[in-house]
């Protein structure tokens, strides 16, 4: 099997604003499901389909690290499918260069520790948004009976036998809640996992793990009981939309003043995603299983009772996803008001709104967690370099409402995480040129 090759890091896009964006657009599936239940791939011998697979770089890194660990993995034409099968004997160690390329390879650690009994793991890599701990992740293994040593090249770990346990997370971690399911569903006798997150991302990968024959009951709450079983099998499993895409396309449609279908966008997985838009203006109607941004928004800023400033502000699932508080953000200098953005995980996240004030946004940086933005302004083109996944995103939709032309650097980082992004925008109506 093979991937494409990874668009170099020196590509970059040139962006014209001002024009709106019209039409219909379906949302890829999410990436932050498509990364773990790759992983859960490895807790079996017979093949897995897994369909609706975003046709992201962070899939292709997993799909090769799969297939340096001795997985079959197949991709169909269009790369939406993929076929995997771990076979009888996985290796138990990931390479240390694509590790380092990925963040979600720490999922890898409960499934081949369930399977293998034993995994090293090097230190991941990912967005640099700040301190991401590990810790989560190795105490709830070590609770199920993991031994580990760690080394500067990354961590070792073992377990000759994984036993059921009470564990309660110190923190409800996506990923860390993610390694303990994928090891408690071979473990003996009964786990139960307080805490844990409840991510849409989170219920698919449970809910794929059931079709395999694990007994996981709770799924969508924060407390997840295991009933581990000897052997899991196959399965045919479908991504979920990524409800992050479905935020940003929402911010597309309103900053541009245009108008998008989003076609699967309306699930009870945007409610809350739904109700931050509205506090900034922006209205969303359902129509069937589709969700309409039109082009009559008010883009004002609603005021908290008594005309206080609003805050929007991130939280654990079925709160707003940190992952989408850079999208409010820009989305906030497009509307008229003030309102402070709250962002409690990711002690770096915010600093790419340095960008923003460059491009004319008004907005004060108050620390590491708190911006205040005071809109609207018209933000003018420039230069700007994408940090990571989100705040690519976030300059992305900036530029594309601003006035002239901007350059978008190091665009991997967008590529890792939306599929296409720049021709799918430009069938809505953008302008939007990659060079090399």
């Amino acid at each position: 099997m093979s991937f494409e090759q990874p668009k170099p890091s020196a590509a970059q896009f040139r962006v014209s604003g001002g024009f709106p964006l019209r039409g219909a657009v379906k949302p890829q599936g999410n990436k932050n499901e498509a990364l773990p239940i790759l992983a859960a791939c490895c807790l079996t011998d017979q093949p897995v389909a897994l369909e609706n697979v975003p046709d992201i770089e962070d899939v292709h890194v997993m799909g090769e690290i799969l297939t340096e660990l001795g997985v079959a993995v197949e991709v169909s034409a269009d790369k939406s499918r993929m076929n995997v099968r771990a076979g009888d004997d996985p290796k138990p160690s990931l390479p240390t260069t694509l590790a380092a390329k990925l963040r979600g390879s720490v999922t890898l650690a409960g499934p081949l520790l369930g399977r293998c009994h034993r995994v090293f793991l090097p230190k991941p890599g990912g967005d640099r948004i700040g301190r991401r701990r590990l810790d989560t992740h190795l105490l709830a293994l070590q609770a199920l009976g993991a031994q580990i040593k760690s080394a500067p090249e990354g961590y070792y770990l073992e377990a000759k036998e994984l036993v059921g346990t009470d564990i309660l997370l110190d923190e409800a971690s996506v990923t860390a809640t993610e390694n303990a399911v994928c090891a408690a569903v071979v473990a003996k006798g009964e786990t139960i996992i307080r805490n844990a997150a409840s991510e849409p991302h989170v219920q698919g990968l449970c809910r794929m793990l059931n079709q395999m024959g694990a007994c996981i009951e709770g799924i969508g709450s924060n407390l997840l009981k295991i009933q581990g079983v000897l052997k899991l099998k196959g399965a045919t499993h479908r991504v979920g939309p990524d409800y992050l895409e479905v935020g940003s396309f929402i911010s597309l449609a309103a900053v541009t003043k245009g108008e998008l279908i989003i076609t699967g966008g309306n699930s009870p997985d945007l409610r809350m995603i739904r109700a931050v838009f509205a506090r900034l203006g922006i209205e969303t109607t359902p129509q069937g299983e589709d969700l309409l941004v039109s082009r009559h928004q008010s883009m004002e800023v609603v005021s908290d009772l008594g005309g206080a400033v609003p805050k929007i502000d991130d939280a654990p699932w079925p709160g707003f996803p940190a992952d989408l508080t850079s999208v409010a953000l820009v989305t906030a200098t497009q509307c008229k008001g003030t309102v402070l953005i709250h962002e409690k995980l990711f002690e770096s996240r915010l600093f790419f709104v340095d960008s923003l004030i460059s491009m004319g946004a008004r907005i004060i940086l108050c620390d590491p967690h708190r911006a205040v933005v005071l809109g609207p302004d018209r933000l003018r083109g420039t230069r700007v370099t994408s940090p990571d996944i989100r705040a690519g995103m976030a300059l992305l939709i900036a530029a594309l409402c601003a006035e002239g032309d901007s350059i978008i650097q190091n665009v991997i980082q967008i590529d890792r995480g939306f599929t296409d992004v720049d021709n799918r925008l430009n069938a809505l109506g953008a302008r939007i040129v990659r060079e090399a």
